[in-house]
Parts: C-alpha cells; structure tokens; sequence
C-alpha cells in the first residue's frame, strides 16, 4: 500500500482534492480499487493535515447472483478499518434489464448509481463523493470519448457537480492497476466479485484489453500516453479557427 498511498498523496497535493473539515464519502463497489481507496484513505487520515471525516458508500445494485458472504467480510474489513459503511439498496438492475431493457446498459446504469451515490452523500452531509478511477481508468476513457464520441476528453480529478453540490475527487488517478492488484493481493482485500451480466463484455473492458495488448509491443506506451493527458504544455491540436490563413513564410508551413 506504500506504494498507492504515495500516488494518492501526491494526486491530493497536485488538485488540492481535501480541504479541512471535509465529510468525504468513499463510493466502495467491493473491487479492488475501492477496497484500496478507501483503505489509502484511512492511512493518509494519520497524518493529513487537513482533518476530514470518511465514510464508506456502497450501492446496491438488486442484482441477482451477488455473494452475501463475500459482502460480509467487506463488512467486516470496515469495522476493523474504522470506516463506516453503509449499503443502500436500490432496484438499479431491474430498471435497467426488466424495465428498459437497455442495449447498451452500462451508461444508464453507471448514471444511475451515481445518482443513488450523491443522493446519499447529500443525506449523510458528505461534502464531497471519492471515486477509484485508476490511472488506466484514465487511458480507457481517453480511448471511449475519442473513438465513440470524436471528443478529445476524459474526467477530471475533481468535478464539482452544482446540481447535488456535491465535490467529486479521484485520488487514484496516478495509480496503477498493477499496484493496486499487488496490494489486493498482498493484504488479502475482501472483494465482492460483480454479479452483473456485462461484466468484462463492455467497450470500457475492450479499452482495457487494447491498452493491455499495446504495452505487450510497445512497454512504456501507457506512461507516455497518461502523460500526454495530464501535462497541459504537451498538447499541440489544431485552433479553433485561424486569425489569418499562413504564409509561404510561415515557419508552421
């Protein structure tokens, strides 16, 4: 965990994501990265010195299939952690397969658990709502807005979000999936595996698998291109628009 707690200090300090008094409520999935959040967290509370309050927030989905043992010893792994957990039960799944019966499930799910997340965040007084976007997180939704959407974009580290007032922030962005599996591995993370039926058959998991096969040839590819999204002095895209059409003169000729 040394390893990701000095990723998540740094992704702080760099986006100024804690200030003091913050209520911050972990979103805790039950995979590896929200385990290792919320567990980076709790360490970084030792010695922060900004002085905040954390919770954890767990949306349950209604998903069929979901290991009641398994969640458990999630439970279990917060009380030892000192952290609140608290599961609020949702009928996600249903609206999403039963009810609209959704093509493409994923995006309307994601957004409705979201929704379900700030909702409680405003109940509890969280001010503000950590998510566990890793650093290839951060790759895969390059990779999505650019191929489906023809947008150069992805998250930012903190959004603040007007219509709940709610702060999100992504401590793990520096992080990599590597780091966070050894430490899951290592400390024996009590992960709650997903019930849901596209689960590893996403275009976000096809992102995945393509950054994946692209380090296979090319090892240092996936630094360089996170490097390229979070150094602003390295972008070099076309204007807007011209003030004046070039020159044979012009140097950019």
């Amino acid at each position: 965990m040394r390893k990701i707690l000095g990723c998540v200090r740094k992704a702080i300090k760099d986006y100024h994501m804690i200030a003091e008094g913050d209520k911050i409520a972990v979103g805790l999935s039950g995979g590896k990265d929200s385990i290792a959040l919320m567990t980076a967290l709790k360490l970084y509370q030792r010695f922060s010195p900004e002085h905040y309050e954390l919770t954890a927030v767990m949306i349950d989905g209604g998903f069929k299939g979901t290991n009641s043992e398994e969640v458990e010893a999630l439970k279990e792994y917060c009380r030892n952690l000192d952290v609140q957990l608290i599961i609020e039960k949702t009928d996600i799944a249903s609206i999403v397969f039963d009810i609209r019966k959704e093509s493409n499930p994923c995006s309307l799910c994601a957004k409705l658990r979201r929704g379900a997340l700030n909702t409680k965040c405003r109940q509890i007084g969280a001010n503000k709502l950590a998510l566990a976007h890793n650093s290839e997180d951060v790759l895969e939704t390059f990779l999505l807005s650019f191929i489906y959407e023809g947008r150069l974009s992805t998250f930012q580290p903190v959004s603040y979000m007007s219509r709940s007032g709610i702060t999100l922030i992504r401590p793990l962005i520096y992080a990599s999936e590597s780091d966070i599996k050894g430490a899951a591995k290592r400390l024996n993370f009590p992960i709650v595996n997903n019930p849901c039926p596209m689960n590893h058959f996403s275009q976000r998991e096809y992102m995945k698998n393509l950054i994946h096969s692209i380090k296979k040839d090319i090892p240092f590819a996936k630094d360089r291109m996170f490097e390229a999204i979070v150094n602003a002095e390295r972008y070099n895209l076309f204007p807007q628009k011209y003030c004046s059409h070039p020159t044979e003169n012009d140097e950019s000729i």
